[in-house]
């Protein structure tokens, strides 16, 4: 079982995922202020996000669509998050591509992307935490058919030091089902909650 051993204050010049940042600013009324903010060093030149989001739906015949999540140690809380298959993008990379690499990479499926309706293939750029870091990241919709000979036994493509669970909850059940993982200890990644609510405020304002 993952567990911290120790932390402690890291430096600026032994950081190689991170960095720290002071902007100064002007504020509303023209009083200069700085703001404290971290970014990732990890996004290609030229590129205007550092990754994907990846909202994977399985595909069963006569069976409910369910999502695809995976369970992942996170040391910066201390805890076993549910999260969305995710990852930072390659260089000349296009979202889309991304996704569908990292989707094999972290789960072993083979996904298709899907456009939303009256949209793209991808999403708005969202801010992860906007007033902590710049980190950003496009959502990718995902499908995966089952009936596809290569999803039958899908083997995982990971890295040394990636541990990653995959699991799927039907999408009716997302919201009472990060409820109950929540109960159990797990922490639940935003992107994975902000999904959930987003269903459960459809159901009971009667838009889906």
């Amino acid at each position: 079982m993952s567990k911290i051993i120790s932390q402690e204050p890291l430096m600026t010049h032994d950081a190689k995922w991170v960095r720290l940042v002071k902007t100064t600013y002007l504020d509303p009324n023209g009083v200069e202020r700085t703001w404290e903010s971290s970014e990732r060093s990890t996004r290609p030149a030229g590129v205007d996000f550092d990754g994907v989001g990846i909202i994977a739906v399985l595909e069963k015949p006569g069976a409910p669509s369910e999502l695809l999540l995976q369970k992942q140690y996170r040391p910066p809380i201390g805890k076993t998050c549910v999260e969305i298959p995710a990852g930072l993008v390659d260089a000349a990379e296009s979202p889309e591509e991304c996704a569908v690499r990292e989707l094999f990479e972290e789960t072993g499926y083979h996904g298709v992307v899907v456009a939303a309706e009256d949209a793209g293939e991808k999403s708005c750029l969202m801010f992860n935490d906007p007033g902590m870091c710049n980190t950003n990241l496009h959502f990718v919709h995902v499908k995966i058919d089952l009936a596809d000979e290569r999803n039958q036994n899908p083997k995982q493509q990971l890295e040394e030091n990636e541990f990653i669970e995959v699991f799927t909850i039907p999408l009716k059940d997302l919201y009472k089902e990060c409820r109950r993982l929540e109960k159990e200890g797990y922490g639940i990644d935003a992107r994975v909650g902000s999904l959930a609510e987003g269903f459960e405020v459809a159901r009971k304002w009667k838009f889906i």
